[in-house]
């Protein structure tokens, strides 16, 4: 008789078990993070389009929508970050560690 035939080889041992619920909360998790990341950068350059107007109207006042566009852009992230915590906390269910079990035991 043949040894069965492995299929794990060759497959990274950190995606080997890697579940659809992983996946679900792993890509919330880089959303988040990303839109994070690009929010604050947007208020870093309106910062400096702020200092670099040099007294120019037009150029202050686009300075300025670019940081409260930012600052809103960061509070909604902010926010959803809470609202999965809060969800999470209230419904004993871990939105931001999302793991399915399974529908039948064997």
């Amino acid at each position: 008789m043949q040894d069965p035939i492995d299929i794990t080889k060759g497959v990274d041992p950190a995606i080997s078990g890697l579940k659809p619920s992983s996946l679900i909360s792993g890509t919330i998790n880089v959303i988040l993070g990303v839109v994070g990341i690009v929010a604050f950068f947007f208020l870093l350059v309106g910062g400096i389009q702020w200092i670099m107007a040099g007294g120019d109207k037009e150029a202050t006042e686009k300075a300025r929508k670019k940081i409260t566009a930012s600052l809103v852009g960061l509070a909604i992230v902010f926010s959803a970050y809470a609202l999965l915590f809060i969800l999470s906390t209230l419904f004993n269910i871990n939105l931001l560690q999302f793991t399915l079990k399974p529908l039948i035991q064997y």
